[in-house]
């Protein structure tokens, strides 16, 4: 079983800046890619992903202002987001997602941005 923990989360200006991280704990398979998604549980919308291999992946909203990383252990992600908007506005969910097992979701972490 997997776990995912997000943090950083909270209230920016418009222009501001936020940094998300998500811990993942317990056993992964090597074949995988870790996320930040919005929207509701039967329809979570991809912010940006990174595989296993650091290939990325982002919404064209956020491209050139979003930036995901991974570390080498595989076992935190992050998202730097810069510029923020307020239509950045919502629950981040951090999900990882597995060739040869289930899907794990966190939480969510709260990101608000004023005008």
């Amino acid at each position: 079983q997997v776990q995912l923990v997000e943090s950083g989360g909270g209230e920016v200006q418009a222009g501001g800046s936020l940094r998300l991280s998500c811990a993942a704990s317990g056993k992964t398979g090597g074949i995988n890619t870790l996320g930040w998604y919005r929207g509701p549980e039967n329809q979570r919308d991809v912010v940006a992903r990174i595989s296993n291999m650091n290939t990325t992946t982002y919404a064209d909203s956020v491209k050139g202002r979003f930036s995901i990383s991974r570390d080498n252990n595989s076992d935190t992600v992050y998202l730097q987001m810069n510029d923020l908007k307020p239509e950045d506005t919502g629950v981040y969910y951090c999900g990882l997602k597995q060739i040869w097992g289930p899907d794990y979701w966190g939480r969510g972490t709260q990101v608000t941005v004023s005008s």
